[in-house]
């Protein structure tokens, strides 16, 4: 299966329904369909290789995105957000390419050689263009690359991951049924386009036939007025978008009520988020704080935590709504723990836990997820990641209890190791993230010479409360023990995450070392 049937599909099953923009005149799926094909057509008469594309979320992205797989050229979306040295190393990489820029990037990129230039506006003009030839949107080889996305380089050059066709056609056609949205929906799209849960949820609203709401850049008062606005019926967020929509309905009154489910003007004001119906949450750890925090606020939704990797095409297990209203209303401490679980692999993929040796280990020990099935590519440029068997070793750290929940400790290389034990970060932020005074906390390990790593941690306090280093301590004390508990303790105003809310924990291993060591 190749992309480009994906959306001839859809053209052809719901070709009157809106794709992307507005209810009332926005682009439907047939347009998208025939505005994908000259697209297409355009980039395959063109020298490029590839198209790639640095700019905000707008309809470029999936006519580029569709119309790249018609050309038969990889789609490579590029964090805009780079240092411009940074940003010009990653684009000369994708040389040769036909690249979208958006407003100010080709000032800030300069010439570069292979690299021919396109502004957003003139991709679009091309797709509107009706004397423009069509592609074929049935062709296509399911094995060609479809998608190349680039690893944010935080401890080195950047990897470009390879989705193939196959992968992600495989991962949208056993999570979501052609049609099987309702005409009412509405998604918003608020994960940048360079972020694998951005190209995942273009493709599957298509799929699905779901109404997509483009917001350009996350700004958590604005994704609450479009919501309202445009009745958005699905999301998906990263976790500290997620404690700032939060925030936002806090700040104004809305929850149980109080509108949390109630009414809106239709112009963007009103109260709570009346028509959302499923939030999904990922691309990093969600503290089950916060999870309870939205659960109360917002008791109309269903939410659901997918966990996925860019090498596996997204989500590869899934926390449904029944698990989380099960877990927050169950005396049974093991059952409510599972608000702390990304859920239970989906069924078209494998899991397995296994120990540095590659052994599988049993339910409850911890070790490294190993990850199989179709929509699994674990590939990159000039290297394949796949053992012989198919499996990917995913480099992150879990355990799966007696039912299959999977629960996801963190980076391997996240592990603190202190006189030869093994320490969870993630185990002691949870615990400080307990105390009503903490906002936000990160755990990390900084050189020792007697212990090897210390424990120390920063934490951000919520507005008009204080805590004290000794009052954190012992709170950590009490719940874990002495080992666990960190030596120093930071107060910061803010931890430091990248866009797509991934803690970037090198960087505060770098600034607590700096402070403490």
């Amino acid at each position: 299966m190749h992309l480009a049937m994906l959306l001839e599909m859809a053209g052809e099953a719901m070709g009157d329904r809106i794709a992307i923009g507005p209810s009332s005149g926005g682009t439907t799926f047939a347009e998208l369909a025939q505005r994908s094909r000259r697209v297409g057509a355009h980039l395959a008469s063109r020298d490029g290789e590839r198209l790639a594309l640095v700019d905000l979320n707008s309809e470029a992205v999936p006519v580029g995105l569709f119309g790249a797989a018609m050309a038969g050229r990889p789609f490579v979306p590029i964090n805009y957000r780079l240092a411009d040295d940074q940003l010009r190393a990653v684009v000369r990489r994708a040389a040769p390419a036909t690249l979208v820029a958006g407003p100010g990037v080709a000032e800030r990129l300069g010439p570069i050689p292979g690299i021919e230039l396109m502004t957003r506006k003139e991709l679009l003009d091309v797709a509107a263009d009706p004397r423009m030839p069509e592609a074929d949107g049935w062709g296509g080889d399911p094995e060609a690359i479809a998608v190349l996305l680039f690893t944010s380089g935080t401890t080195g050059e950047p990897k470009a991951a390879v989705l193939r066709h196959r992968n992600l056609a495989s991962y949208v056609i056993s999570t979501v049924e052609l049609g099987s949205a309702g005409e009412d929906q509405a998604t918003i799209v608020s994960v940048p386009p360079y972020h694998v849960a951005g190209i995942a949820a273009a493709i599957s609203a298509t799929y699905a036939g779901r109404r997509a709401v483009l917001l350009e850049a996350f700004d958590p008062a604005t994704w609450v007025t479009l919501a309202r606005r445009e009745a958005v019926t699905h999301a998906m967020v990263v976790p500290t978008m997620l404690q700032r929509i939060l925030d936002v309905l806090e700040e104004e009154g809305s929850g149980p009520g109080s509108g949390g489910a109630g009414g809106s003007s239709g112009d963007g004001s009103g109260s709570g988020l009346p028509a959302l119906r499923n939030l999904a949450y990922g691309g990093g750890p969600m503290p089950p704080a916060v999870v309870e925090r939205a659960l109360r606020l917002l008791p109309h939704v269903d939410f659901v935590n997918a966990y996925g990797l860019t090498e596996t095409s997204s989500t590869i297990a899934i926390l449904g709504p029944d698990d989380h209203r099960a877990a927050l209303d169950s005396p049974d401490p093991a059952v409510r723990d599972r608000l702390g679980s990304v859920g239970r692999p989906l069924p078209s993929v494998e899991v397995t836990i296994r120990d540095a040796d590659g052994g599988v280990l049993s339910p409850g020990q911890q070790g490294e997820i190993w990850v199989r099935g179709d929509q699994v590519s674990g590939e990159y440029l000039g290297a394949a990641g796949l053992d012989a068997e198919g499996w990917f070793a995913t480099r992150d750290r879990g355990h799966l209890d007696d039912d299959g929940y999977l629960y996801v400790h963190g980076r391997l290389d996240d592990v603190i190791v202190r006189g030869g034990e093994n320490i969870s970060p993630g185990e002691i932020e949870a615990v400080l993230l307990e105390h009503p005074a903490v906002a936000d906390a990160a755990v990390v390990g900084i050189p020792d010479t007697e212990w090897g790593e210390r424990v120390v941690a920063a934490v951000v306090c919520r507005p008009d409360t204080r805590a004290t280093e000794a009052e954190l301590q012992e709170h950590v004390r009490h719940a874990l023990r002495s080992t666990r508990t960190p030596e120093h303790i930071q107060f910061r105003d803010q931890l430091p995450f990248n866009d797509t809310g991934k803690l970037l924990r090198r960087v505060l291993r770098t600034e607590l070392t700096q402070a403490f060591g």
